[in-house]
């Protein structure tokens, strides 16, 4: 079957990687995404992964523990770095395949540091690249670096998973039975209706450069590969 797409970033957040148990990293749930990944990579496309720290620590419990809020980004950023560690462990465990981890904060001994053109040169290759550290600033959610990283590797889509959610709806489902859900939006709505599925300025970044992304459910088995394969899972959000 002909692909979509020919490169595609993923989105992760730490909590899919937590599963129901909401920390740290949960065997069936890793094992469930490298297996997603790997059924895209298995049509032929090039896949990357940025994946989030949410699942160890997230920079707005900055003031429970009462440390500054960057520092405790910094300590989010190292957070993704492991899932990263994780995911690429379950990938080879899985596969043959060339996984690459590549980190905006430099780790040398465990990882590559993120060079754009490298990272291109890898997918080109077939290889498996997973970005951790998001983009080396505090600040900023794993929203914003995963549209930066997909316009970066030059990606035709970006493919964000949710947890709870499948995709974009007119308002709450989980309090309001009646919520419609979008099939397809416009960044300009999106942005209007003040749509928090994603950061306001991930949205305005990806608006900006045309990019293309897909918000889906991350539990639903084989929705990345469906979405690939040209069918319009969860929501599509357009220019």
């Amino acid at each position: 079957m002909q692909s979509r797409y020919e490169r595609v970033v993923l989105k992760l957040s730490g909590e899919a990687l937590a599963g129901t148990t909401g920390w740290g990293v949960d065997p069936p749930s890793l094992g469930h995404l490298a297996d997603e990944v790997l059924a895209v990579r298995d049509l032929g496309i090039q896949v990357a992964v940025v994946v989030g720290g949410g699942n160890y620590f997230r920079g707005r419990m900055a003031e429970g523990w009462g440390i500054g809020r960057a520092e405790a980004d910094n300590i989010g950023m190292l957070g993704t770095v492991m899932n990263a560690l994780m995911l690429r462990g379950a990938l080879t465990a899985r596969s043959d395949a060339d996984v690459r981890v590549m980190t905006a904060v430099p780790i040398q001994s465990v990882a590559e540091p993120f060079i754009r053109l490298r990272a291109i040169s890898h997918l080109s290759k077939g290889s498996v690249v997973i970005l951790g550290g998001g983009i080396g600033q505090p600040y900023v959610t794993t929203d914003y670096p995963s549209v930066q990283r997909a316009l970066e590797v030059e990606a035709s889509a970006l493919l964000v998973a949710k947890r709870g959610v499948d995709g974009v709806y007119d308002s709450d489902p989980n309090s309001n039975a009646r919520a419609v859900r979008y099939q397809r939006l416009a960044y300009d709505d999106a942005i209007r209706l003040g749509i928090e599925v994603m950061d306001v300025s991930a949205f305005v970044l990806a608006k900006e450069h045309g990019l293309t992304t897909h918000i889906f459910d991350v539990a639903a088995d084989g929705a990345m590969r469906r979405i690939c394969e040209g069918e319009d899972v969860g929501t599509l959000v357009m220019p």
